[in-house]
């Protein structure tokens, strides 16, 4: 008795570091879906200098309204049926971009996701292309560009801007954009100069602040390259800060990943580049690339080829790029991580799901369907297994008892009786530890795929990518207060909570004093562990919760001694 209650204060002390501890836990590893947006403040950024033969742009302060700032520059309209926006012919960059298909917020009058914003405005995010000044003189960052053929860049009118410089060089960069968020750009040096110049190009891509996405050790959020064969989720901002971090590679591409969008520079994938991140002025951070000098010869003009991808991280449509149009590992800018050949096949049969049935929720119900249908075999043994465990739990009670002051010589006794009963002990732990890279691999895809971004569900429910916004404690949002985010447990978990409650009450009742006390608690601290995580994964858990009861009452009626309690 004294010992049954130990375990109990200990397992109470446990239960009261998962409740409260979680939320650290949870905020390193686990980051969920949309969360509050924080402002950036307090960080510090060294303005370097930067070599003149280096592609560099500037970091300029935020001066005014960003539909000031555009309406101050001559530009050239982008429209195609996925992004809108303009180009800067002050410097011929990227600097304008919104995303048609994706909103801000589930609100009915949001706004649409802003991806570039020029140099000046608030969270200036642009790219840009050139050439390095070593041995040329190319056009200067602020020069002004001349634009010919076509007005608007859409995907069948690409544009071209033209400059010259003192010394003879013309310099031309044409731009092309698909129908999705690929733009193509091809910058041409004819030398019509009396001697030979040397010509690289150069990308880069510039922000202004930090992601507001959380970044983990599951969800990368920042600088990310592919180089050297590998894709690399580059150090934090703060490691940049503290020193440039540079590469040298043959294939690839640099950029910045959010959650959910991605700006990524790829060079010509058949040649060398250095690649670098670097920190700059009022808290810009920079990818760009360089490619090795070319010498082009009086008379002679020399072409080379770059890419600029520039949308959300659609899964097949980064799959295509990479698979059809020979981008290395785009697809990589989603961070599946380790569980990536479980994780893709769920999210494809999830998709597909879902593109039949119209209704993400109800496809992730199928989903679960479909999974436990596959695992029921395997329950099946589970089941099956620990029937035959309770069959002997009498026999071992009385080894324990006969041999309670030799446990060398009682562990012997014990496999000596598991080997005669045909009984393996570890045979019911299968199905529940093939379902943890399962569910390991629903959340992952719940909280990578913008596929799932803002899918509504049934009634209160807009985003199944999202924590339940609503809780009783406020009578549901009729009270004029937020309670704290450790409480706030919405209505889905507390019906998880619910359905684990009933699924335990059905398992047979165990001999230990604890284990009862434990199985009691068990489903109201996984609720409130749960709590904060994507209403979509716990839509998975309460209908696997509920099919998991259904196969109990079946299988306890093939294994009836399954459900008589034990005596001690």
């Amino acid at each position: 008795m004294k010992d049954d209650k130990q375990n109990f204060v200990l397992f109470a002390v446990i239960a009261a570091l998962i409740l409260f501890g979680w939320p650290l836990i949870q905020g390193k590893f686990f980051p969920t879906a949309n969360p509050p947006v924080t402002k950036i403040e307090g960080g510090k950024t060294k303005a370097i200098a930067n070599p003149a033969a280096d592609p560099a742009a500037d970091g300029a302060a935020a001066i005014g309204d960003r539909n000031a700032v555009i309406a101050s520059t001559p530009r050239i309209r982008i429209e195609t049926p996925r992004v809108s926006g303009s180009i800067n012919l002050k410097g011929a960059r990227i600097d304008d971009l919104v995303l048609k298909g994706y909103d801000e917020t589930v609100a009915k009058n949001s706004p649409p996701i802003r991806l570039l914003s020029p140099a000046g405005a608030p969270d200036a995010y642009f790219a840009s292309f050139g050439w390095r000044a070593q041995g040329l003189t190319p056009p200067a960052a602020d020069a002004v560009w001349t634009s010919s053929g076509a007005t608007t860049l859409t995907p069948t009118t690409p544009v071209t801007l033209d400059a010259t410089n003192a010394t003879g060089q013309r310099f031309r960069i044409q731009i092309a954009v698909d129908q999705d968020y690929m733009f193509t750009v091809r910058q041409t040096v004819l030398n019509a100069g009396t001697a030979p110049v040397p010509v690289a190009t150069y990308g880069l891509v510039n922000r202004v602040g930090i992601s507001k996405d959380p970044s983990s050790m599951t969800i990368h959020v920042g600088p990310m390259s592919v180089d050297n064969g590998g894709a690399h989720y580059r150090p934090n901002y703060k490691d940049i800060d503290e020193a440039a971090q540079k590469f040298t590679t043959t294939g690839g591409w640099l950029g910045f990943t959010d959650k959910y969008w991605l700006t990524a520079i790829i060079p010509d994938q058949g040649q060398a580049f250095d690649g670098q991140f670097r920190a700059g002025a009022n808290k810009a951070y920079q990818a760009d690339y360089a490619l090795q000098p070319k010498q082009v010869a009086p008379g002679q003009a020399i072409t080379q080829t770059s890419r600029f991808f520039a949308g959300a991280k659609e899964v097949r449509l980064l799959d295509r790029y990479t698979d059809q149009q020979g981008v290395a590992k785009l697809d990589y800018a989603i961070d599946w991580g380790w569980f990536r050949i479980v994780e893709k096949p769920i999210f494809y049969y999830l998709d597909w799901l879902f593109r039949m049935i119209g209704n993400f929720g109800v496809a992730i119900i199928l989903l679960t369907v479909t999974i436990r249908g596959l695992l029921f075999p395997i329950a099946q043994r589970q089941f099956k297994s620990m029937a035959a465990m309770r069959a002997v739990q009498p026999k071992m009670k009385l080894l324990q008892e006969k041999y309670k002051d030799d446990k060398v010589r009682m562990q012997q006794e014990v496999m000596a009786l598991y080997k005669t009963e045909g009984v393996n002990p570890l045979a019911g732990c299968a199905p529940t530890l093939l379902q943890i890279p399962i569910m390991y691999a629903l959340y992952k895809v719940l909280m990578l795929t913008i596929e799932m971004r803002h899918q509504p569900f049934v009634a209160w429910i807009k985003d199944l990518s999202a924590p339940d916004p609503l809780t009783p404690l406020n009578l549901f949002g009729l009270l004029p207060f937020t309670p704290p985010h450790m409480i706030a447990i919405g209505v889905v978990p507390i019906i998880l909570g619910i359905s684990m409650y009933f699924q335990f009450k059905l398992n047979p009742t165990p001999m230990d004093d604890t284990q009862k006390q434990v199985f009691k608690l068990l489903p109201w601290v996984l609720m409130f562990v749960m709590a904060p995580f994507a209403v979509g994964l716990q839509v998975y858990w309460i209908t696997s919760n509920c099919l998991t009861i259904i196969q109990q009452k079946l299988l306890y009626a093939r294994h009836p001694g399954l459900k008589v309690p034990v005596t001690k």
